[in-house]
């Protein structure tokens, strides 16, 4: 074994033992004592987190190129860190006490997921690494609703068991990315159940089986699956997003239905629809850009130059 595999290995290890061992003690504390040695493990962690912020820093410079000089750049890291910071506390606090959930995160739009519902062919959510959004699929499902997030799996088996087995004694059921074919009949399942499938969809998907589409004014490899569950069950896609507020509330927005676009050939239409649905995620990171989570290798697949000189970059009208 190389010395890179053991530094992997090691620092995996490191990750599983902190987490558990923050999960064990940081949930017995007030949550005002808790706000505090947060702070504290934020500012820790931020000074060893040397990759990630520097995948931080060269993802903002391709999304905003000139338009951000360096300290704007370097306050939106800052605040991304402390935003995931925050969100790992909160979500391992909340999921421990769980009526703090409904305390600490309000609706908004909430009547438009009520009447897509009304439908009986479920509904897609679609959203993104935005805000604190396993607090978001919580939260709904203190509300009563079936819940299903489509996600992939941590690294590490042992953390991957900790947190399905809190999402399941809180009512969110998991549908694991892979493998392909269980996760799409699956997800269809639960939307012929009328229940609701949660897909986040900001990520690079450079397998092959996704499209390029414009995201900050790059070509970024893009799923297609809130579009195809769309096609195949009739279900309706609802955007929803999640921002923290003063005093760290939060607040779930959620949008009015996307329409579909129809276009000649499915390729097309599949396109321009995930284009439609990417262009939305930006303009939410553009809006609250220190929610996202820049530390992801957004661009870092690229389509061929064939590919490139065939298809440009989608306007949605």
């Amino acid at each position: 074994m190389s010395f890179k595999d053991r530094m992997k290995i090691f620092k995996r290890d490191m990750a599983r033992y902190g987490l558990f061992f923050c999960s064990s003690w940081i949930t017995r504390l007030p949550y005002s004592l808790v706000k505090g040695v947060t702070r504290v493990l934020i500012a820790i962690g931020f000074c060893v987190t040397i990759r990630l912020k520097q995948i931080s820093r060269e993802s903002l410079r391709i999304a905003f190129g000139q338009t951000k000089n360096k300290k704007e750049i370097e306050d939106i890291v800052r605040k991304c860190f402390d935003n995931f910071g925050k969100g790992m506390v909160e979500l391992m606090y909340f999921m421990a006490h769980p009526a703090m959930i409904k305390e600490k995160v309000m609706i908004d739009g909430k009547e438009h997921l009520d009447r897509a519902l009304q439908g009986g062919k479920g509904a897609i959510l679609v959203s993104a690494h935005f805000g604190n959004f396993p607090l978001m699929l919580l939260r709904l499902a203190q509300e009563g609703y079936k819940i299903n997030a489509i996600i992939r799996p941590a690294r590490d088996a042992e953390i991957e068991k900790y947190f399905i087995r809190q999402r399941t004694q809180l009512g969110l059921n998991t549908i694991y990315s892979q493998p392909r074919k269980q996760c799409v009949d699956n997800a269809i399942r639960a939307l012929r159940n009328n229940e609701l499938v949660f897909i986040p969809l900001d990520q690079n998907f450079g397998n092959g089986a996704g499209v390029f589409v414009e995201f900050f004014g790059q070509q970024a490899a893009t799923a297609t699956g809130p579009v195809v569950f769309a096609q195949r069950t009739g279900a309706p896609i609802l955007p929803m997003f999640i921002i923290r507020e003063n005093d760290d509330d939060h607040r779930i927005l959620i949008e009015l239905p996307l329409v579909l676009e129809i276009r000649d050939s499915d390729e097309e239409m599949m396109r321009v629809n995930v284009a439609k649905i990417t262009q939305l995620i930006e303009k939410y990171i553009r809006k609250y850009p220190h929610e996202w989570g820049w530390m992801h290798r957004r661009w870092k697949s690229k389509p061929s130059k064939n590919l490139e000189q065939q298809q440009q970059a989608v306007s949605i009208s």
